[in-house]
Parts: C-alpha cells; sequence; structure tokens
C-alpha cells in the first residue's frame, strides 16, 4: 500500500469526535460553496460535495438546509480560507487550515498556541512544502473491481485506490478532484464522502512518551479552535 492508506490508517481514530463541532465545520464548507458558486447544487460541484459530506456525517436535512438559506442572506459574512504554519517541539512540521471571517482572531489565537506550547509559528510556505496536497473520494465497494477501476482512472489523476473497512477509497493530487468527481457522476456511481488532505512526505518518530505528550498538547489546543478546520502534521503516528 502507498503512502495515503499509511496516512488514513494513522488518522482514522483522530477524526472529528465532536460531532456538533463536525456540523459546525460544515455548515462553514456550507457557505463557502454557495457564496463561491450559488445555492443550486446540481450547478455547484462544490456543494454538491459537502452536501455528500453532510450525509456521511449524519447532519439532519433540515439542518443543511438551512445552512445553504444562511448563506444566501446577503449579511451572512462569507469565511476566508487561511493556511497557518509553524513547527511544534521537537522539529515536528505542522500545517493548519483555518475557515474564519475574522483573520485578526484567527492570527492571534494560533500565535498563542504555539507561544504556550514552545512551538514556532512559521511563515508562509516554511512547511507547505513538505506536505502533498490530495484530494479524495469514499464510494461504495459495491461490485466494483478495484484493479479494472485503478487502471481507468489513471487517466483521471488517481494514484492510489485501496478498500477501506467496506467502502472504496480513491487519492489523487488537489488538482484532480473536478475531473474525478464529474467521472464518477457521469457513471452513476454513488459517492459517499469526498475532500482534501495533506499527507506528509516524510514523517518523524519521536524518542519518548513525553516528546509525543509535549506535540499532542500542542496539537490539542489548534484542534479545538472554531477557526480550525484541519491540523496536518509530521510526527509519526
Amino acid at each position: 500500500m502507498g503512502r495515503a492508506f499509511e496516512f488514513r490508517k494513522g488518522r482514522k481514530m483522530k477524526r472529528w469526535a465532536a460531532m456538533a463541532k463536525t456540523f459546525t465545520r460544515i455548515g462553514k464548507d456550507i457557505v463557502m460553496a454557495v457564496k463561491e458558486g450559488g445555492p443550486n447544487p446540481e450547478a455547484n460541484s462544490r456543494l454538491r460535495a459537502v452536501i455528500q459530506n453532510a450525509k456521511s456525517a449524519n447532519m439532519p436535512k433540515e439542518n443543511v438546509e438551512r445552512a445553504i438559506k444562511k448563506a444566501t442572506d446577503k449579511d451572512t459574512a462569507n469565511y476566508k480560507e487561511v493556511l497557518f504554519e509553524g513547527y511544534a517541539p521537537h522539529g515536528i512540521a505542522i500545517l493548519i487550515e483555518t475557515a474564519t471571517d475574522n483573520n485578526n482572531r484567527t492570527v492571534a489565537n494560533i500565535r498563542s498556541y504555539f507561544n504556550k506550547c514552545n512551538g514556532t509559528m512559521g511563515t508562509q510556505g516554511s512547511v507547505e512544502f513538505m506536505f502533498d496536497h490530495t484530494c479524495n473520494f469514499r464510494i461504495p465497494k459495491g461490485e466494483i473491481d478495484i484493479e479494472e477501476m485503478e487502471l481507468e482512472f489513471i487517466d483521471f489523476g488517481a494514484e492510489e485506490i485501496f478498500v477501506d473497512e467496506d467502502d472504496i477509497l480513491i487519492y489523487a493530487p488537489f488538482e484532480s478532484f473536478g475531473a474525478i468527481q464529474k467521472e464518477l457522476e457521469n457513471r452513476g456511481i454513488e459517492i459517499l464522502s469526498s475532500g482534501f488532505e495533506r499527507i506528509p512526505q516524510i514523517t518523524k518518530e519521536l524518542k519518548s512518551e513525553q516528546e509525543i505528550a509535549d506535540v499532542e498538547k500542542l496539537l490539542e489546543k489548534i484542534e479545538e479552535d472554531d477557526d480550525v478546520m484541519n491540523v496536518y502534521h509530521t510526527m509519526k503516528e
């Protein structure tokens, strides 16, 4: 198996644990998608993808509809996607994806977490190059022949296709999202969920439980922030 498989396995138990926070994050995704491409899912591929993710997370349909309606309100603030970079103790690189309606607040909060946990907030581009920006799709396994699918979807950018529990996961470069989404829809293959992840090119194994705890303390503080959508790091799981 490739890096995407190992990365996915390592993160599986660290996904959004709190259902309320999951819904809040999906709500932000809906606002950004509607502001970008309008409220009609049929004409807005990004919104279609977010709605699929909402279903996968068991978000009630009325919550989704309410979020779409709210996003069309001119008074609803838009969220800006901002990337933060830095180092945790012991040389672990951290990449943070945020969606914020107040960049000054978010910058101040992220900086404070690094300072309080003996980390260092970096400049733009200081660690981003250490991660591959990927897209992924989860589809039902059904009667699909994975080897055949791999051969067919190479032309659309797919790099790794593997079974995860009872479903199939497709990983590809970030830029291939639209082509793969369109092809899956053209073939009538249900997309259970989709998204983007940043996979570390190299990971670092820490020497002691204390070093691991030092890094996890910072990660937990960052992940608790309401503006934070995803956190990636180079610490070996």
